[in-house]
């Protein structure tokens, strides 16, 4: 089984680990249409150390490669609307588009420095299953350290898209962090009196800090 290179802190894991399907695995089966889902969760840790983890690649030209790696892999509006929740039904058009672009650009800002801090961990997929419930193929994984001989243990849940494979959550040890940001984003707006436009403000306040 191919082993591919990760990086520290499993960076795309914690990016936008969430779930667009709150339907618990209830029951899967083992299928060879795992087989594409496995390559493609493969490539993606391949192809996030080949453009990304080299010292030499400057900080313009890592965040646009992270950009387009994450919106090849990741179904990041889908993602997002899933992230806000109920109060995306109470967004305007506008809001709604002014947050989108917001949250893929904190994404961006928050995780594409990081991969600079490869240090040698690798990624082995152990098998894959198909949900029965929604298809989706489900590659669990085990992330390997050098630090520790503890794996870390990473399941995720792939589904085809208009005939693309994307990356609809990511559960690390059992827990989706998706779930957390949504919870985060959702504290947000119930303090400023269920106003989308407060989250907005409280991303833009996030992205000038990092920038």
């Amino acid at each position: 089984m191919r082993q591919a290179r990760w990086l520290a802190g499993l960076i795309l894991v914690l990016v936008v680990g969430v779930a667009v399907d709150p339907t618990p695995i209830t029951a899967a089966r083992a299928d060879a249409a795992g087989e594409p889902a496995k390559e493609f969760i493969e490539g993606l840790a391949e192809r996030a150390i080949s453009a990304l983890a080299d010292p030499d690649v400057g900080r313009e030209e890592r965040i646009t490669r992270f950009r387009e790696l994450l919106d090849s892999y990741f179904a990041v509006r889908t993602i997002g609307q899933w992230v806000l929740g109920r109060y995306w039904r109470r967004a305007s058009p506008e809001e709604r588009d002014a947050y989108l672009a917001l949250f893929e650009d904190l994404i961006v800002a928050t995780y594409a420095d990081r991969f600079t801090r490869y240090s040698g961990e690798t990624l082995k997929v152990t098998r894959t299953l198909v949900s029965e419930d929604s298809g989706d193929v489900l590659v669990f994984s085990e992330i390997m350290r050098p630090e520790t001989n503890q794996p870390l243990s990473v399941l995720w849940r792939v589904r085809e898209r208009n005939g693309d494979l994307k990356i609809v959550d990511v559960i690390v040890e059992g827990v989706s962090m998706g779930q957390t940001q949504r919870s985060e984003f959702g504290a947000v707006i119930r303090r400023n009196g269920g106003k989308v436009s407060a989250l907005i403000e409280e991303l833009r306040r996030r992205l000038e800090a990092d920038s």
